[in-house]
């Protein structure tokens, strides 16, 4: 790489005359504003993290001259206590939501309404793909109760937690909608399969469910 004096000065000395203070800055500035150099500038990161060090090192040498090991073990305890502080108060928060999401009935950005879900189940079940018709028509049925303000579903809701409100507001379904969660979690979790029947048994419950009156008196609008 060529030194950043040396490719000014040679830019300078290609001028064919003599400039002026004014156009030798002007010159200047627009040599410096080349791709080249600006890549050679330090980033945000390597400015934060040459003050970090720098600042470590200033605590070690301190403690190193002025309190020794007392010092220094005192320094080590203090930034294992931020690390700590930072894992608790960012880490923590962003592994729930992970766990969250990856037992959660429905993704964040899903906001299809339920018979479009059942339209994207049928269409499944039509392609031969049973599995993701069972998953597709489960949380059909989820959304349909959701719809009707019977079941509250929020983003943490799993399919065994929407079955267990299911069946406070349906207890005679009680039997069909464990059934389904359980069928629903194997497939998508524990690498099981939905069978011949499957489909049309989850299909015939949402139907089922559809036509019933709640059995259980709403007081709120929503059952939680």
């Amino acid at each position: 790489m060529i030194p950043l004096t040396g490719a000014i000065s040679g830019a300078l000395a290609s001028v064919p005359v003599e400039p002026d203070p004014d156009e030798a800055r002007r010159l200047l500035v627009d040599e410096l504003a080349k791709t080249p150099y600006q890549e050679a500038r330090p980033t945000l990161f390597d400015i934060v993290s040459k003050a970090t060090g720098d600042w470590i090192a200033q605590l070690l040498d301190g403690a190193g001259t002025a309190g020794g090991g007392i010092g220094l073990a005192l320094i080590i305890a203090l930034i294992v206590a931020l690390l700590v502080v930072a894992f608790l108060v960012f880490g923590r928060p962003r592994l729930e939501r992970r766990r969250r999401s990856a037992t959660a009935l429905f993704g964040e950005d899903d906001t299809r309404t339920a018979d479009q879900m059942r339209r994207d189940a049928r269409a499944a079940a039509d392609a031969g793909d049973l599995d993701a018709a069972v998953l597709e028509m489960y949380r059909a049925l989820a959304r349909a109760l959701s719809e009707r303000t019977l079941v509250d579903i929020h983003p943490g809701t799993t399919a065994s937690g929407f079955a267990r409100a299911a069946t406070r507001v349906f207890p005679e379904q009680s039997e069909g909608l464990a059934g389904a969660a359980h069928l629903f979690d194997s497939i998508r979790y524990l690498g099981g399969h939905a069978g011949p029947d499957d489909f049309e048994r989850l299909s015939a419950l949402d139907g089922t469910i559809a036509r019933l009156t709640p059995t259980l008196p709403v007081a709120s609008g929503a059952v939680r």
